[in-house]
């Protein structure tokens, strides 16, 4: 294989990756071994046609699609190596030459990591901020777990109220029609949470248990279901049920119930600390990114849009993966959202940026200051990500190669750069 390097304009690169006749003849062979089972030629039994006659009758170009596939799966991360380049994008490929008996031939555009021009970077001034906490506030957290710990009474002798819960049977009609996903039995609706649309919980006020009535709404102009989109629709509503949220009362017992304190004074103190905890790590990472986004303002790099792209696509995965996790699949979300793949990149590409000018910035620091990190803090770091992932040691070391301790490594050395850089700056008051 050779590999030659062209290195173009605004911080990115082309590399041309020759490969052997040879090897292009071996992953035809084994993209043909792969297929045969699929080809069915006249006067051979499925799966037996020798490749000979597969080309004879279909071309040799059957096959360079797998076989060009397998070839550039195989010799792309070779050819970075190679290449001596620090490549941050993902490349987009071309091939040049393709052809039976000749070299394998393709080409891969990639973005180069861009070089910084550090601007000061010690002594950077950040605002002061005020991490006090107040009685209001620690009232309010008590009272969220008041309210998380209340328990759902049903109510007797009394209409349906503004925060009560309406247990009610219902289905929707357009055009005196009932249309899909529109009809539900023993739906516990908050009044005033909005869930449902237009005026639909506003009317179930001053109703009574047992009552049934019609509920007339419009759909939004945006709503996800084009066929209801700006229609007015009448619902079917049946009120089973009223139930009102009942509050523990706020009291020792209280905070016995919900923590380990046998008081509420110690209670709240406990909430105090938590809450002033929170806030100053809050405003140790505003503080951070503003420290860093000022020197992101004073030093020069030229970031090439393919390295962009290529963190748009990560945060879309992993985007995408926290979806998952929360069952929710990625096609779905776009629907009820309404965006488009696109719009919903152009939405990151701000954050993106920032991303790499914050990552771009900090390894140039932790280059300038010679931030070194030991194997013992690799180590050290390995550790806690195994308490972190309930995992144990020795088996988290056995599936983390080269590549993620080096990105261990570089993560360690930018922890290290930040705290250089916020050791030495300089607080101000806000104006």
């Amino acid at each position: 294989m050779s590999v030659q390097v062209e290195n173009l304009e605004k911080n990115m690169a082309k590399l041309t990756i020759e490969l052997p006749a040879e090897e292009l003849e071996k992953a035809m062979q084994a993209a043909y071994m792969k297929e045969k089972k699929k080809i069915s030629i006249p006067g051979f039994r499925k799966g037996k046609a020798p490749r000979a006659m597969v080309e004879k009758m279909y071309g040799p170009e059957i096959f360079f699609e797998d076989a060009a596939n397998m070839l550039i799966s195989q010799s792309y991360p070779e050819a970075v190596n190679e290449s001596g380049i620090e490549i941050v994008s993902r490349p987009d490929i071309d091939i040049t030459q393709i052809e039976k008996g000749k070299a394998f031939i393709y080409t891969a555009e990639v973005a180069v990591k861009p070089e910084v021009t550090l601007g000061a970077y010690q002594g950077v001034q950040v605002t002061q901020i005020d991490t006090a906490v107040s009685e209001e506030e620690v009232n309010a957290r008590i009272d969220q777990e008041r309210e998380s710990n209340a328990r759902m009474v049903t109510v007797e002798g009394r209409p349906v109220e503004d925060g009560d819960t309406a247990v009610i049977d219902y289905e929707g009609f357009a055009d005196g029609v009932a249309f899909e996903g529109g009809k539900g039995e023993n739906h516990s609706l908050v009044i005033g949470s909005h869930s449902f649309i237009d005026t639909f919980e506003e009317q179930l006020i001053g109703k009574n248990a047992g009552d049934e009535l019609d509920v007339n709404v419009t759909f939004p102009e945006e709503y996800h279901a084009q066929d209801l989109a700006g229609k007015p629709a009448v619902f079917k509503v049946r009120i089973n049920e009223i139930k009102t949220k009942e509050l523990p009362d706020l009291d020792d017992d209280f905070a016995q119930d919900i923590s380990e304190f046998d008081t509420l004074a110690e209670y709240k103190e406990s909430v105090k600390k938590q809450l002033t905890e929170s806030k100053e790590a809050e405003a140790k990472r505003t503080q951070e990114d503003e420290a860093v986004q000022k020197i992101i303002d004073d030093s020069q790099m030229e970031i090439p849009d393919a390295m962009v792209r290529t963190q748009v696509g990560s945060m879309v995965e992993d985007f995408a993966n926290r979806l998952a996790q929360q069952g929710l699949g990625f096609e779905q979300y776009l629907q009820f959202t309404g965006n488009s793949m696109e719009q919903l990149q152009e939405q990151m590409r701000p954050e993106a940026m920032k991303r790499i000018q914050a990552s771009l910035v900090l390894e140039a620091v932790a280059a300038k200051e010679d931030i070194q990190i030991s194997d013992e803090d690799v180590e050290a770091e390995i550790d806690k990500m195994a308490g972190m992932y309930h995992m144990d040691v020795a088996e988290l070391k056995e599936i983390m190669g080269d590549a993620e301790r080096e990105n261990i490594k570089r993560d360690l050395s930018i922890q290290k750069a930040v705290r250089l850089i916020m050791d030495s700056t300089e607080v101000i008051k806000a104006e």
